[in-house]
């Protein structure tokens, strides 16, 4: 099994966009306890490095606040092209699948919210993309990291076939 390198959140120009808001209430022996759970996503476009966290607290800032840094510590880098994903992909998380094709230059990121945060926080510009499956955000999201993983670019390729970049 690799060992993931951890990418430096402090050297990046990291934006962070909140994708879902949900209250949650506790039922206990006084009452409810209502608190607060935030997905947020945070990527640097320039870089192709994204992230996401999941944040709780009893206030809605609290709860972006703890998601923002719980984000910083799961970024990942996107094996991109100049301006699009390289090859055609699916990545399932439990009932969610999301599927990234290639866009030709000027078609711009085709997805549903969920998934077009990630994409625009990554710095993808061109892709096409659908959501199958369940529509929970955590699941898309998941589903969508896996399939941002799975992405080669065609010097890894090459190395694996034993080639050279441009004999592919």
């Amino acid at each position: 099994m690799a060992i993931k390198k951890r990418i430096d959140a402090n050297r990046l120009n990291l934006k962070d966009e909140v994708v879902a808001i949900n209250r949650v209430t506790k039922v206990v022996k006084g009452g409810k306890n209502m608190s607060f759970a935030a997905l947020v996503i945070v990527g640097d476009p320039a870089e192709g490095v994204v992230g996401y966290g999941s944040g709780k607290a009893k206030e809605v800032p609290q709860a972006i606040r703890k998601g923002i840094e719980a984000a910083k510590k799961n970024l990942i880098k996107v094996n991109l092209t100049s301006y699009t994903v390289p090859h055609d992909t699916i990545g399932r998380f439990g009932s969610g699948q999301v599927l990234l094709k290639p866009a030709p230059e000027g078609t711009g990121v085709i997805a549903g919210k969920t998934v077009r945060a990630v994409m625009t926080a990554a710095g993808v510009q061109n892709v096409l993309t659908k959501s199958l499956g369940s529509a929970n955000p955590h699941n898309v999201v998941k589903a969508t990291f896996v399939a941002l993983s799975q992405l080669r670019d065609k010097n890894e390729v090459a190395a694996l076939r034993g080639k050279v970049a441009e004999e592919l």
